[in-house]
C-alpha cells in the first residue's frame, strides 16, 4: 500500500439500506462492507442503479441505513445524535456533487464561506481558493464561471471546513473532457501532495486507474476490491 496512506479512517461493516416495502422494495445496499485510509484515492465504480451514491450518502451522514454499521475513527455514526451528525456532517465530511450546488446569489469566495472553519484557520477561505487556483475570481458570481471553474468552487467550498474526507459523487459528470480531466488533477493534487482522503464515486472504468484502491459496485454490492500498484496519473487518463 502506498506510503503516505494511515491507519484506517472509516470503517463499513455488513450495510443495508432499503427503500419501500413488500413487492415495491428495493435493496439499494445488500451487505456491503469496506475500509477507507487516511491519505489515500478511493474509488468507488459502477453503473448507475448499482448503489455507489447511496453508499456515498450513508458514510456522510446524509442517510441511514437499514443494517450494518458505519465507523468513523472508531465511532458509529448510526449512534450519534442529532447534534452529533450534523457535526459529523459539517467538520468531517466534504461533499463535491456533479450538479456544483453553488448559490448563485453569493459570489465565490462567500460560496467557500459557508463551510469555513474561521476558529482553525481564519484565512481558511482565501488559502483554498487560492489552492484551486481562482483568486482572481473570488469575487465572480457562479454564472460568471466556467463549469469546471464552478466544480473548483465546489471543492474549495468541501475544504473550507478541514474535512477529514472530501466525498465526490460523479465529479466529472457534467463537464467536458477536458475540464473534468483538470478536476481529476486537483483531486490528485490534493490526495497526493496536501493527504487528503479522497474518494471518487464514478461510472467511468477509466477513472478507476488514478485510485489507490478501487471498489466496483452492482445492484447494491461490491462485487471486486482491488489495489493499484502504481496508480495511473490523471494526466493520461483517457475516456
Amino acid at each position: 500500500m502506498n506510503g503516505k496512506i494511515k491507519g484506517c479512517i472509516l470503517q463499513v461493516r455488513d450495510l443495508h439500506k432499503t427503500y419501500g416495502t413488500g413487492d415495491n422494495q428495493v435493496r439499494a445496499l445488500d451487505g456491503v462492507d469496506l475500509d477507507i485510509y487516511e491519505g489515500e484515492l478511493f474509488v468507488i465504480l459502477g453503473s448507475s442503479g448499482s448503489g455507489k451514491s447511496t453508499l456515498l450518502n450513508m458514510i456522510g451522514g446524509m442517510d441511514a441505513p437499514t443494517g450494518g454499521s458505519i465507523l468513523f475513527r472508531g465511532k458509529e455514526i448510526g449512534r450519534f445524535r442529532d447534534r452529533e451528525l450534523t457535526d459529523y456532517r459539517k467538520k468531517c465530511i466534504g461533499f463535491v456533487f456533479q450538479s456544483f450546488n453553488l448559490i448563485g446569489e453569493l459570489n465565490v469566495r462567500e460560496n467557500v464561506e459557508l463551510t469555513a472553519n474561521t476558529k482553525n484557520d481564519p484565512h481558511i477561505v482565501d488559502n483554498m481558493i487560492e489552492l484551486m487556483g481562482l483568486t482572481e475570481k473570488k469575487k465572480s458570481y457562479p454564472s460568471q464561471l466556467s463549469g469546471g471553474q464552478q466544480q473548483r468552487v465546489a471543492i474549495a467550498r468541501a475544504l473550507a471546513g478541514d474535512a477529514d474526507l472530501l466525498l465526490c459523487d460523479e465529479p466529472t459528470g457534467a463537464l467536458d473532457f477536458e475540464t473534468g480531466k483538470q478536476i481529476l488533477r486537483q483531486l490528485e493534487r490534493l490526495s497526493r501532495e496536501h493527504g487528503k482522503t479522497v474518494v471518487i464515486v464514478t461510472h467511468t472504468r477509466e477513472i478507476a486507474q488514478m485510485g489507490d484502491r478501487v471498489i466496483t459496485m452492482k445492484d447494491g454490492r461490491v462485487v471486486d476490491s482491488y489495489e493499484n500498484d502504481e496508480p495511473v496519473p490523471a494526466e493520461r487518463i483517457d475516456w
